[in-house]
């Protein structure tokens, strides 16, 4: 499995993922600096959803493994 650009480090109790890692840059970021990045183009295979009114990264599908969100 290839090595994965961005890791979750933090869950809420309901399971929404609220923190990130980049494991190329070593930037840690809450849910919405990632939401902001991804937003401004810097993370090309994940998009962002509205899930409940609140604005969730997602990976893009593409049937890898390597970029899912886990």
């Amino acid at each position: 499995m290839a090595n994965k650009r961005i890791t979750v480090t933090g869950e809420s109790d309901s399971g929404r993922n609220t923190n990130f890692h980049d494991n190329r840059t070593g930037a840690d970021m809450s849910r919405a600096q990632f939401v902001k990045k991804i937003e401004d183009g810097s993370y090309d295979n994940y998009h962002v959803r509205k899930i409940n009114n609140i604005k969730t990264p997602v990976s893009n599908p593409d049937g890898k493994e390597g970029n899912n969100l886990d």
